[in-house]
């Protein structure tokens, strides 16, 4: 069979998106929590999930679990849509909408599902570079929405990879020009504090997006869409029905339960990423930028493939970007334990003395 006649252009142009499984001790590049759940917590998470009937499906919509976050939200159950990680609501977001010659505006560099959903979806994809500091070029995404009117608007907030949170009324003024969805990526907002989940009473074409993942749930795969009931109702005829496992719905119901012990960890992590960014501004060659998530964006004067390979020789997984131009030479580390932490500073130090020796 000649699978050039049955699969999608689009699709035979892409490359799939490949998750790096190299070998190391110290793993830095997934943006995941340090932390596993404490002892106890375990223990009682693990007598839930016994409890759940294998031979059963889980409940339809987690309705239950939709009704639990929505008053956590401040919101009508109705605004609420739970999905098998927020890559499966982007999925959604993209299939949902369309038409003739529709596209996605994205800013770049950003999280890479945007333009792959996008683009297996069919969308043109519309990429307007960020600024000198990371942050959203007003002028130019405003021109491309007026000039090209996208059905989807995706901003990360905060940006993954760069790590801040654009400009707030750069963002609202997204918001008043674009005809269709601006989508607001609250994955780290754990860690920034930072939400436009009060705005949605003003703006009918806003969509936020949470996850568990970045707060110590990544393995259950549990994301949240908040948007007008209206909105809500039309992606629901788009999602499975069945589409979010038991065990997941059980964690999101016990993550509520016990969001003080987990917003212990975050706070700690919050510690450990103050110390971090200190220890890497005082490494000549390397230069950090600011924050609001639980990773850190930095520059490497030396080369950023150079430093990674000397950090994986060492055992230390970490992201490097060899392009678009902004991000040449830059690498991300996520903020890991404190044994980690120090082992990577460690290991970064040897590798940046290895390669001046060699200057």
């Amino acid at each position: 069979m000649d699978l050039n006649q049955w699969i999608r252009p689009g699709i035979l142009a892409q490359k799939a998106y490949e998750v790096e499984s190299t070998a190391c001790r110290i793993k830095l590049d997934a943006n995941e929590n340090p932390f596993p759940l404490p002892g106890a917590l375990r223990e009682e998470f693990l007598q839930r999930v016994r409890e759940i009937l294998l031979n059963r499906y889980p409940q339809a919509g987690s309705m239950e679990v939709c009704r639990r976050f929505a008053d956590f939200f401040g919101v009508g159950a109705d605004m609420v849509m739970i999905g098998n990680g927020s890559d499966e609501l982007i999925q959604i977001l993209c299939t949902a909408t369309g038409g003739p010659n529709t596209c996605v505006l994205l800013p770049v560099p950003t999280f890479a599902m945007y333009r792959i959903a996008s683009q297996n979806l069919g969308h043109g994809v519309v990429e307007i570079p960020l600024d000198e500091r990371f942050d959203l070029d007003l002028n130019p995404m405003l021109a491309a929405i007026v000039e090209r009117r996208p059905a989807l608007v995706f901003l990360s907030y905060p940006n993954n990879p760069t790590g801040r949170c654009f400009d707030a009324d750069r963002i609202e003024a997204i918001l008043d020009a674009s005809p269709g969805i601006v989508v607001v990526d609250e994955a780290y907002f754990h860690f920034s504090g930072k939400t436009f989940l009060p705005l949605l009473s003003r703006y009918a074409n806003l969509v936020v997006l949470r996850t568990l993942s970045k707060a110590g749930f990544a393995a259950m795969r549990i994301g949240f869409l908040i948007a007008s009931p209206s909105l809500v109702h039309e992606l629901n005829k788009v999602r499975s029905p069945y589409n979010v496992n038991a065990f997941s719905q059980a964690a999101a119901s016990f993550c509520l339960d016990h969001e003080k012990e987990l917003q212990s960890q975050v706070r700690e992590i919050l510690r450990l990423r103050a110390d971090l960014e200190r220890e890497l501004g005082h490494l000549e060659g390397i230069r950090p930028y600011p924050t609001d998530a639980n990773f850190i964006f930095f520059r490497c004067v030396f080369g950023a493939d150079r430093i990674y390979r000397g950090l994986l020789r060492r055992g230390v997984l970490v992201k490097a970007f060899s392009g678009p131009k902004g991000i040449r030479d830059c690498m991300r580390v996520t903020v890991g334990n404190a044994q980690e932490n120090r082992e990577f500073i460690e290991a970064i130090k040897g590798v940046l003395a290895e390669v001046r020796s060699v200057i």
